[in-house]
């Protein structure tokens, strides 16, 4: 079965714009969360903070005019499209743009467009309506507008999995190219939810974090004070090769994906099932499919969303998995989302890349706002408030969504 390798990565996130600024942010443990901007969030609204994408001008990777098609996710994973594929440095033939595709998770596509036309609606009638309102929306215009701007021919697809649909996107990609049905494969998500409808949704559910006053403090996963998640947006790309197509180019091989699992809970729409029973079942085919042993894995980039039950069941999980090399803190498990929020459908493709840049670094992200844990949180070693070094040969990443689907991929380092 033919391996396969990443050889470029796009980030778009709170922390930056570009790869290595979102890096060095993260490492740096900085937040990238604040007062909401991007609608006016008022008293009304319980939550008004979240972790939205800054400085971003989308007419510097689309055609301005191109821009009153889309909604705010597209533009995104156009960004972080362009920049892994120029990291990528790949160059196409007719014939390989054929065995070319796209798989970019979405987890609810267009909001910001489906309130926008629905007041036009109801204050002008149908007849003002856009007619781009639906091609803007859909989710999967993120891998249609990516596959017709880079001429990209092969299978284009949205995995829409909620917070596990950009993992599903990569691991399926992997499953793809692995059946020897593409050679390079554009795999991610992107996600922009910050808008009326999504904060006020999500707040409705209890699912937000209230710390208003304080939002650089309010993601802080498996600490004692935490209320609910962060929302985020942003996108993330990572470039996926046979390793027989990146080796005859000579190119540079960022990392291996070597496995990818994905399970249900059954068990409730919002709620994980106990004792984290289903991401545990994904994690452990995970490492089946990759051929490894729990004590292998170096570094978890976990879901870690710093919600109440969430946290907790992923930790039980992890120390059931790995047993004694979590619970003697040889493995490290931190979550990103303690400074970038919760990228919801894009959440799996960022901290993915994440782990490939953990792998190239020898750098762990800290968790940051871990300063009171949870007493009834599994012991184990969250990397709290400051980045650490250590090598890290195999990087593990979990991204768990409503509905009780799971997903996991493991990337390595590269040898041979």
């Amino acid at each position: 079965m033919e391996r396969i390798v990443v050889t470029g990565l796009g980030l778009v996130t709170p922390n930056g714009v570009g790869t290595d600024a979102t890096w060095q942010s993260l490492i740096n443990g900085q937040s990238g969360v604040g007062p909401i901007t991007l609608f006016p969030a008022g008293p009304e609204y319980t939550t008004r903070i979240a972790a939205e994408v800054k400085n971003f001008d989308p007419t510097a990777f689309m055609e301005r005019k191109k821009l009153k098609e889309v909604s705010r996710f597209i533009p995104f994973a156009m960004a972080a499209t362009r920049m892994a594929l120029e990291q990528a440095q790949l160059d196409l033939t007719e014939e390989e743009r054929d065995r070319t595709g796209v798989f970019i998770g979405v987890g609810l596509g267009g909001l910001e467009n489906l309130e926008r036309c629905t007041l036009t609606l109801k204050d002008r009638g149908p007849g003002k309506v856009s007619p781009y309102f639906i091609p803007s929306l859909i989710a999967n215009m993120a891998a249609g507008q990516v596959s017709i701007a880079f001429g990209l021919r092969g299978p284009s697809l949205a995995h829409t999995s909620a917070c596990s649909s950009s993992a599903h996107a990569i691991g399926e990609a992997l499953r793809w190219m692995q059946r020897g049905d593409a050679d390079v494969m554009v795999a991610g998500g992107a996600e922009a939810t910050i808008t009326p409808i999504g904060i006020g949704g999500f707040s409705a559910m209890f699912a937000l974090s209230r710390r208003n006053d304080e939002p650089e403090r309010a993601s802080r996963p498996w600490d004692k004070g935490r209320d609910g998640f962060v929302c985020g947006e942003g996108a993330g790309t990572l470039i996926l090769e046979t390793l027989t197509r990146a080796k005859r180019r000579g190119a540079r091989i960022l990392a291996e994906l070597v496995g990818y699992a994905a399970t249900s809970d059954a068990h409730h729409i919002t709620k994980p099932s106990p004792n984290g029973a289903g991401g545990a079942r994904a994690m452990r085919l995970a490492l089946a499919d990759a051929k490894l042993s729990p004590d292998q894995i170096d570094y978890i980039n976990a879901h870690g969303t710093s919600t109440p039950a969430g946290d907790n069941e992923e930790a039980r999980a992890i120390a059931d998995v790995f047993g004694t090399h979590a619970l003697d803190k040889k493995l490290w498990v931190s979550s990103s989302k303690s400074m970038m929020g919760h990228l919801l459908g894009a959440a799996g493709a960022v901290e993915a890349a994440v782990c490939i840049k953990a792998i190239g670094s020898n750098i762990i992200p800290p968790t940051i706002n871990l300063e009171e844990p949870d007493p009834d949180t599994a012991p184990l070693d969250f990397v709290p408030l400051k980045a650490r070094e250590r090598r890290v040969r195999y990087a593990m990443s979990n991204s768990f969504g409503f509905g009780g689907t799971n997903a996991t991929v493991i990337l390595s380092s590269f040898e041979g």
